[in-house]
Parts: C-alpha cells; structure tokens; sequence
C-alpha cells in the first residue's frame, strides 16, 4: 500500500501557480477527496496531514524547504515512521510529457529533476513510485529553469488539472496498491471508444435460440 503521498513545489504566493507546483496541485486535491487538511509540521519540515485509510496509516507531505531540498522533508517524515521507499508516491511536473499527459512510474533514475535527485540522496534509493504530470518542455535547455517557474497557459493548466483529476478518480485504486489498474486509469487521456454492435445476420435473427 501506499503510505505518503508527496507534492513537489516550491512555498510561497510567488510560486503557487507555476509549472514547477503541479505536484502540489495534486495533493491539494488529494486532501480534498480524503476530506483532511495540510498543517505546517517543522519536524518534518514540510505542510503534513494524517488520516486512516483502510484501517492503515495515511500521510500526506508538501515539503515547504524548496524544491532543490525536497529530500529533507521526505526523509525526516519516511524515517520516523518507518516508511518504505515503496510505500511513497511522490507527484511532481514532467518536463518530458505535454500538459494533459500524466503517467505512474517506478523506480528510475531523477532525469535531472532536481527535487526528485534530493530524495534519491536522502533516501539512498529510487526505488519509490513518482506520479509524472506533464508540463511541457520549452525546446530550449537553457529555458528550463525559467519555464517551469512560469504560470503555465490557460489551455495548459486545464490540461494539467485534467491529469491531476484523473489521478484522484484513480486513488483508492493506487493507495491499496494495485498499481496496474491504477496506471490504466492515470494513463487513458480520454475513454477508449465503444465498440460498435455486433451486427448479427438477419436471417439468424429470425432464428430462435437454442435453449442451454
């Protein structure tokens, strides 16, 4: 099962709506769906709520040291409570997925994700689950920083909430750990198309079935 669920972003008004805090987007709207609240905890270093899920222990974590020390929080709160790396699930924005693309991932390297390399190193392991929102990629490297600082586009932040809304539909699925049904719920953009009636032969139509 997993145990703590973690935001990636950065503290402060001046941050709230960048690209870089679509992890905390996500558990803002995970704390609304478990019906619990997000207070500041300085052992762990970070905005924390505790609630009982399925009879187990649930932790929710935005970190509030930046997001280059995001390892700090997660290690402090994961240790104390003698969590997993398995039993994490840490959101974050995706420079490699267009907004409106999400996916549930384990394990792996930080891809030069800089909160992701802080818990690798505070964890010794990255061996955790990450939930992947994609936030798009300016074309250029050396825009990166400055891109997911930016507040992204209309189109793109309802892109973004899309992503994030699938995920929480998929959450009681994810949090029992069933992983494979949780990432065919995450990764579907849009409902797969109905197939069409099958179209029977009109004279077996007028045929009455057999009985069993």
């Amino acid at each position: 099962m997993i145990k703590l669920l973690v935001g990636l972003g950065n503290p402060g008004s001046e941050y709230e709506t960048t690209r870089h805090n679509a992890g905390f987007w996500f558990v803002d709207g995970a704390a609304r769906v478990l019906k619990t609240s997000l207070a500041m905890d300085r052992n762990y270093h970070g905005l924390v709520a505790r609630i009982s899920f399925q009879g187990q222990p649930l932790w929710l974590l935005q970190p509030q040291t930046f997001m280059n020390l995001s390892g700090k929080s997660v290690a402090a709160l994961a240790r104390f409570f003698k969590l997993n790396a398995d039993e994490i699930l840490v959101a974050h924005d995706e420079l490699d997925f267009p907004p409106g693309e999400s996916k549930l991932k384990f394990g792996g390297s930080h891809a030069g994700h800089n909160g992701l390399r802080d818990i690798h190193a505070q964890l010794g392991t990255g061996d955790y689950w990450r939930l992947r929102l994609g936030v798009g990629h300016p074309g250029v490297k050396s825009e990166v920083v400055h891109w997911v600082l930016k507040k992204p586009s209309v189109d793109e932040r309802i892109a973004i909430d899309q992503c994030i809304d699938r995920a929480l539909a998929a959450l009681p699925t994810l949090l029992v750990g069933d992983m494979d049904k949780a990432m065919q719920l995450i990764h579907t953009s849009r409902p797969p198309r109905p197939k069409p009636p099958r179209q029977e032969n009109s004279i077996l139509k007028t045929v009455p079935k057999m009985a069993e």
